[in-house]
């Protein structure tokens, strides 16, 4: 289970903040249905970036070693 956590908790965030969005679109607040809109797609660029950063600092001390 904490393997899964650790690999997919991007998308469970990004799943999170978008039902939360359309909770608050349908609930009427459509500004801050619209702020919070954003929100899924920057978590899933961060954790894009995160991890190719990751993965060139581990084959740099890999080439390093």
């Amino acid at each position: 289970m904490k393997k899964i956590l650790e690999v997919y908790y991007p998308i469970i965030l990004a799943f999170t903040c978008m039902i939360y969005s359309i909770g608050l679109g349908i609930s009427g607040n459509i500004d801050e249905a619209q702020y919070t809109a954003h929100w899924p797609g920057t978590i899933l660029l961060f954790a894009i970036a995160i991890r190719q950063r990751r993965k060139d600092i581990n084959s740099n001390i890999k080439k390093d070693a």
